[in-house]
C-alpha cells in the first residue's frame, strides 16, 4: 500500500462517515437508520485502518515521521472519539464535528502530500517513538473535541445559562486528554534522554509542548477551585486549542525552530 492510494481511501472513508452521520440524524425519525449509522462508521474506520497498516508495511517503519503522517493518525482518532462520545452521551453533533475535522485534516494530506521514504534518523529509531506519537495525537484529538464543546458552552451562556451536560463533557474531554498529554511529555523526556542525553533541552518544540500542558492545567485549576468562573474557563479552553495548534504545526515556521532537534 503506497501513498498514491490515499486519495481513493480519503473519498471512500469520507463517504462512509458522511453516511454514518446521516444515519445518526435520521434515526430520530426512523430508529432503524441507527444500525446503518454504526455499519457505515465502522466501514469507514476499516478502510482507513487498512490503509495505515498497508502504508506501515510498505514503508517498513511507523508512518509517524512527517506532519502529514501525524495528520493521518489525527484523522483516525477524531471520528473514533466522536463515535464513542455519541454512544456514551447520544450527542450526534459531536460525531458530526469530529468527522468534519477528520475530513479537513485528511483533505490537507490530499492537497499537500508529503514525501514519504523509508529512512528514519537515528533519534527516531527508538522504542519510545510510537507510544510518544500515539498518545500525543490521541490527546490532540480529544482536546480538539473539548474546544468545540467550549464554544458550544459559551454560546449557551450567551443564550441564558450554561448547561451542566455541556460543562461535564468539556471537563471529561480535558481530563482524559490532559492525562494523555502528560504521558506524551513523560515519554518524550525519556526518549530525549535516550536520544540526546538530556531529559529536557528547552528546544522550541519542547517549550511549546510545556506551554500547551500549562494552559490545559490552568483550565483544570479554574474548574476545580473557581467553578463559578465558567465563562473564563471556557475561553481558556477554547484558546488552549490555538496554543496546541501552534505547538503541533506553527512552531515549525518560527525562526528559532530552524535548528530544532525536533525538526525532521
Amino acid at each position: 500500500m503506497t501513498w498514491s492510494a490515499f486519495p481513493t481511501v480519503f473519498v471512500l472513508s469520507t463517504a462512509l462517515w458522511g453516511a454514518a452521520v446521516a444515519g445518526v440524524y435520521l434515526s430520530r425519525i426512523k430508529p432503524r437508520a441507527e444500525v446503518f449509522g454504526h455499519l457505515f462508521f465502522w466501514a469507514g474506520m476499516v478502510v482507513l485502518t487498512v490503509f495505515i497498516l498497508g502504508l506501515w508495511g510498505s514503508l517498513d517503519r511507523p508512518p509517524m515521521r512527517t506532519l502529514g503522517e501525524t495528520r493521518l493518525w489525527y484523522g483516525f482518532f477524531l471520528p473514533l472519539i466522536g463515535y464513542l462520545t455519541w454512544r456514551r452521551w447520544q450527542l450526534g453533533w459531536v460525531l458530526a464535528y469530529s468527522v468534519l475535522m477528520a475530513v479537513v485534516f485528511l483533505g490537507i494530506n490530499v492537497l499537500n502530500p508529503d514525501v514519504h521514504d523509508r529512512a528514519l534518523m537515528p533519534a527516531l529509531q527508538s522504542v519510545w517513538f510510537v507510544p510518544h506519537v500515539i498518545v500525543y495525537i490521541f490527546a490532540y484529538a480529544l482536546l480538539a473535541v473539548s474546544a468545540i464543546v467550549a464554544v458550544k458552552a459559551l454560546y449557551e451562556g450567551r443564550k441564558g445559562h450554561f448547561k451542566a451536560t455541556t460543562l461535564s463533557l468539556a471537563d471529561n474531554m480535558v481530563y482524559i486528554g490532559f492525562a494523555f498529554l502528560t504521558l506524551g511529555l513523560v515519554f518524550g523526556a525519556i526518549w530525549g534522554k535516550e536520544a540526546w542525553g538530556h531529559y529536557w533541552n528547552w528546544d522550541p518544540k519542547e517549550v511549546w509542548a510545556l506551554l500547551t500542558w500549562i494552559v490545559y492545567l490552568a483550565y483544570i485549576h479554574i474548574r476545580a477551585h473557581r467553578a463559578d468562573l465558567v465563562r473564563p474557563a471556557m475561553w481558556t479552553l477554547a484558546l488552549a486549542f490555538a496554543v496546541l495548534m501552534i505547538c503541533w504545526f506553527g512552531v515549525n515556521y518560527l525562526p528559532s525552530a530552524q535548528d530544532s532537534i525536533h525538526t525532521y
